[in-house]
């Protein structure tokens, strides 16, 4: 069974918002990839800063939540303009990475890495999808598929 999704108005208005919300969400993950891989090689290289600088236990669950709203609108805001599944595919899984990552992981070891590997592909997803939102070349009708 074929579902298809609404059309939506793509003014410049809907545009602007996806772009935002997409530059938003890849920040984000930059900021998650900076937190995950330099804050603790600093931390241990300095560690009169880690007995200063502590995080709490709660920031990568709020983290997540955070990162969830912004993903979903800039993906799926996305996809009914350009119809390229990757990046929202792409995006899922560095999303459920992440999810795994402060919710359900115990290891700070796995924990980190699986944090990492999800901030990465959530990136990318928001990359590809920013790109497929900008590219000359893409039909915005709904129902054309790339």
């Amino acid at each position: 069974m074929s579902t298809t999704l609404p059309q939506v108005a793509d003014g410049p208005r809907t545009r602007r918002w996806v772009r935002l919300a997409d530059s938003a969400a890849m920040v984000a993950s930059a900021l998650c990839l900076v937190h995950c891989l330099v804050l603790p090689t600093l931390l241990l290289a300095l560690p009169l800063l880690a007995a200063v600088v502590t995080i709490p236990e709660t920031f990568h669950p709020i983290a997540f939540l955070v990162a969830l709203p912004f993903s979903a609108f800039a993906l799926l805001s996305g996809h009914r303009r350009h119809r390229r599944r990757w990046p929202g595919l792409m995006a899922l899984v560095g999303l459920t990475l992440l999810g795994f990552a402060a919710f359900v992981i115990e290891g700070e070891a796995v924990e980190r890495a699986m944090s990492s590997l999800g901030a990465i592909l959530l990136a990318i997803g928001h990359v590809a999808n920013w790109r497929a939102m900008t590219h000359r070349g893409v039909s915005c009708v709904v129902g054309d598929a790339a």
